[in-house]
């Protein structure tokens, strides 16, 4: 397992990161039940195997199943009795906890209230990263940046980071932060993959200026990369996709993408998931990759990515097959500055 720096925190995470979507048997919500459903036991063996490869980095949320995903990653570190300090436990605030009208969204008053609650679920006394889980059109960004602040100052949280934020969102909360010695954002958990690469178009530049860690979910897109589904989206009957179709793929990439990455792995003799997740490794700005699955061979597949070295041809040619088109600004961004800076 390789070990990656962290933002420039001096904390250093494994390029692979177990995710924890799929932890929750017997959730009501079908939409959780399609995605996963592994109990105690399963979540034990799977996160021991993930400790044991080396993995030091989990990501949960407190939607997850219903707040059952930290429950069972509480769990299953109690009953492993891994050195805490060995483990990077990340959640997430934002979602729907309860029928209430503050027990959803970034205000102080849930986002206080929702991290007391993952600590109990957790078994923890502190939250090594703790992110909120998207946008909150009811709460200015200034509220939720000082309430994360004053969680770090109580020390329920050492680091902040967001997720699904548009790139203005996350600079404008950066600046606010920057600007009152508050805590800032230390990492990006966003959308990537071969057939989603919107994120560098903005989030990426971001990042990178910002030294942000970029923590890619959905590398398989939702399963569609796993092998399991031809380049028109048809897979076997009861497969995550059939069930719950997201993240949303532009049917018209994926048939161009998934034939180039199984003619990859024809070639390497490495599985089309496996290939997948490597191809998000070999990006420079990616930290760590967050994988998640709904069986012990699904995960040791996953996490064996970090072993792949592919060829430059190789690169090259996932790259040209998923290569976004030109966009506005971007396009007149790169004309601009042919001879501006160096090749």
């Amino acid at each position: 397992m390789r070990y990656r720096p962290f933002a420039n925190t001096g904390l250093f995470v494994s390029e692979i990161c177990l995710g924890t979507m799929t932890f929750g048997a017997g959730s009501a919500n079908p939409t959780w039940s399609a995605i996963g459903q592994l109990g105690a036991l399963d979540v034990q063996r799977m996160v021991g195997a993930a400790l044991d490869a080396g993995v030091n980095f989990i990501d949960t949320a407190d939607v997850y199943s219903g707040g059952q995903s930290e429950m069972l990653v509480g769990e299953a570190l109690a009953a492993l009795g891994r050195p805490r300090e060995g483990v990077i436990v990340a959640t997430k605030v934002r979602g729907r906890t309860g029928p209430g009208p503050n027990e959803i969204g970034l205000s102080r008053a849930h986002i206080l209230s929702a991290v007391d609650s993952s600590l109990r679920r957790l078994r923890l006394d502190y939250i090594d990263l703790y992110q909120i889980h998207g946008t909150d059109a009811a709460t200015p960004i200034e509220e939720t940046v000082r309430a994360l602040d004053d969680l770090v100052r109580a020390g329920k949280v050492r680091y902040v980071g967001f997720s699904n934020l548009a790139a203005w969102q996350a600079m404008k909360a950066l600046g606010y932060a920057d600007a009152r010695g508050y805590a800032r954002f230390v990492s990006a958990q966003v959308y990537y993959s071969l057939v989603g690469r919107d994120i560098e178009r903005e989030i990426v530049p971001l990042a990178e200026d910002q030294q942000l860690a970029i923590l890619p979910w959905s590398p398989l897109a939702g399963g569609l990369l796993s092998g399991k589904y031809d380049p028109s989206g048809a897979g076997p009957e009861g497969a995550r996709r059939t069930q719950f179709d997201f993240p949303p793929v532009n049917p018209d990439r994926l048939a161009v993408v998934l034939p180039a990455l199984r003619k990859v792995s024809a070639e390497t003799g490495v599985s089309v998931p496996r290939l997948a997740l490597a191809w998000v490794l070999s990006k420079p700005f990616v930290t760590s990759v967050i994988i998640g699955a709904k069986s012990q061979a699904q995960f040791e597949d996953n996490v064996a990515a970090g072993d792949v070295r592919l060829s430059a041809e190789h690169l090259a040619e996932l790259d040209a097959a998923s290569a976004l088109a030109p966009e506005y600004p971007g396009w007149m961004m790169a004309w601009q500055g042919r001879g501006r800076r160096p090749e």
